[in-house]
């Protein structure tokens, strides 16, 4: 029988393959994979490429919860497990294992933590903090414009190109997980930083504005990486002296979050954010308490 090694290493390439999945969820499962197969041949004494995939069965599964308790929460331990049933429903399939041990397990409930937003007052002062006054400075502005304006992951706007915008429609093509692509719609004001910085580009580098190739660049005129990208919100939220840590996918947080309090519907969210599920799209339904006090003092007849 192959090796447990061999066995994770053609689930990965099935899940790129045949479901689409991107390098970096393709990264995730290995790692996850290999810490419970580590865990277990810790517990057996063995080297992780001897460990036997009977061995890994219902009770190597729950040796594993129980370590992983030690030092994750609830969210973290639900995500390091969500690859293991999907890998033995694989090898069931493949015919090396008869049934699932995983179908014995209940996975513990993860927890549902309110994402973390910007009030509408501190993202306008984040955008506005950004000095246009130079090419990392524009490019800076219409990657924080771009973010907030279309609700991106981070990972979509460092994957874009020159022709996935359409500055005449106000929209950009955008590939999700999956590949899975969808049109969007963009603000003026994200599609005014844009052509700035791209003009700014054409004169300073000689990168012209209609030529296709990556949206965003370095300073080495190459794709620009959502580390990168990460970086620069550092660099401009610590600027503008923010109520709180922010990361790139905060602004996402805050632009559906703003969307829906103001009216917004939530099949309409779900859709821009490109949710394949609505409950994913439900987490932003919180309130601000300043928004629940308001309306309790409008509407309750005893206050």
């Amino acid at each position: 029988m192959s090796s447990v090694n061999s066995l994770i290493l053609n689930f990965i390439e099935a899940l790129s393959s045949e479901k689409g999945y991107s390098a970096n969820t393709c990264r995730a499962y290995a790692y996850d994979l290999e810490e419970f197969v580590s865990c277990s041949a810790v517990f057996l004494e063995k080297n992780i490429q001897d460990v036997p995939i009977e061995l890994l069965d219902a009770l190597a599964i729950r040796r594993h919860i129980s370590v992983l308790y030690k030092s994750n929460t609830k969210t973290s331990i639900c995500r390091k497990l969500s690859a293991i049933p999907s890998f033995f429903r694989f090898l069931v399939r493949q015919g090396v294992l008869d049934a699932s041990p995983t179908e014995m397990i209940s996975n513990p409930r993860a927890e549902s933590p309110i994402p973390v937003f910007l009030p509408i007052d501190e993202m306008f002062r984040l955008l506005d903090s950004v000095s246009a006054d130079s090419l990392s400075g524009h490019r800076d502005r219409a990657i924080l414009e771009m973010l907030y304006s279309a609700g991106l992951r981070v990972s979509e706007l460092t994957a874009m190109d020159v022709h996935d915008v359409d500055f005449d429609q106000f929209v950009i093509r955008v590939c999700g997980k999956g590949n899975k692509q969808r049109i969007t719609p963009v603000g003026k004001e994200a599609l005014a930083a844009l052509r700035a910085y791209r003009e700014y580009l054409t004169r300073q580098a000689g990168i012209g504005f209609y030529e296709n190739g990556p949206l965003f660049l370095n300073l080495r005129n190459g794709r620009l990486t959502s580390r990168s990208v990460a970086r620069i919100l550092d660099k401009w939220a610590l600027k503008c002296s923010l109520s709180m840590p922010v990361f790139p996918h905060a602004i996402r947080h805050s632009f559906a979050t703003h969307l829906l309090d103001s009216g917004a519907d939530l099949r309409i969210v779900q859709e821009l954010l490109g949710h394949k599920r609505l409950s994913t799209t439900q987490k932003y339904t919180h309130v601000s308490m300043a928004k629940l006090i308001e309306t309790y003092d409008k509407a309750h007849p005893r206050k």
